[in-house]
């Protein structure tokens, strides 16, 4: 008598994803591959400032820049983690050092920085981001706003370790 292994139900049981062990015949549930590390966006690293400053605020404040940082595979938050900021705002041009400014991730691996109202540059509101600490591959993130009237901004990092 023989018998069906890959039904539906064998494979939903399974989470939707069964592998056949080598030669054994026995299903086992498919390992996930993991997270994939956050690459360097086009344009991110535009007017970088190496070691700007951990800040508590840049400037007068009003718009809010934050995001997670985790590890590549397998996704654990990373605490401690240096992000530097960096804008064109309306009290400054991204260039300007006044503009940039760093924070740390906390023990969840979020970060929140506060700095002025990012406004266009080229037509484009857009924010500037960078993991740049040393003990993961640096990453540069240029995210772009849905509109100039937006007052927050969210970029996530999964890091990979050099």
């Amino acid at each position: 008598m023989t018998t069906d292994l890959f039904t539906r139900r064998t494979v939903l049981a399974a989470g939707g994803a069964m592998v056949v062990s080598a030669g054994l015949g026995l299903l086992v549930p498919a390992r996930a591959q993991g997270l994939a590390p956050t690459r360097t966006m086009r344009g991110g690293a535009n007017n970088y400032r190496p070691g700007a400053p951990i800040v508590e605020r840049i400037g007068g404040g009003g718009f809010w820049m934050s995001g997670t940082v985790r590890r590549a595979g397998d996704g654990a938050p990373l605490a401690g983690q240096r992000i530097q900021i960096w804008a064109h705002t309306t009290e400054g041009h991204e260039r300007d050092p006044h503009s940039h400014g760093a924070t740390l991730t906390d023990a969840s691996g979020v970060f929140r920085l506060e700095m002025p109202q990012i406004v266009p540059a080229f037509g484009q509101p857009h924010g500037h981001l960078a993991y740049d600490s040393g003990d993961f591959e640096t990453v540069f993130l240029r995210p772009v706003m849905r509109s100039a009237k937006d007052t927050s901004l969210e970029a996530h990092f999964v890091l990979r370790p050099v």
